[in-house]
């Protein structure tokens, strides 16, 4: 998360714009805006306490990570019957 700071240092206190800062930084310019529109809408203002971990930086910013709504939980075994399937005698039946 030091690349969330440098984003806001550079857009905040340089005052330099997103396509500029996108390519100090080695990201787009969406990204650019939209990790400052994370910033704005935390509430947060610049500079950003050294206090605050660069963890807990990125849960402000980006909330907890949680499992995306219709992602399966266990993966699909297609690779392990793929694998047994080429096996002698080995069929879908067998298996």
């Amino acid at each position: 998360m030091r690349q969330v700071r440098e984003i806001v240092r550079l857009s905040l206190e340089a005052g330099l714009s997103t396509r500029v800062v996108g390519e100090r930084v080695g990201v787009g310019p969406t990204t650019v805006r939209d990790t400052l529109k994370r910033f704005a809408g935390a509430g947060l203002a610049w500079a950003v306490p050294e206090e605050i971990s660069d963890a807990e930086l990125e849960q402000l910013l980006y909330g907890v990570p949680r499992v995306k709504p219709g992602r399966r939980k266990v993966a699909e075994p297609w690779s392990v019957i793929g694998r047994e399937l080429k096996r002698k005698h080995v069929t879908l039946q067998v298996l």
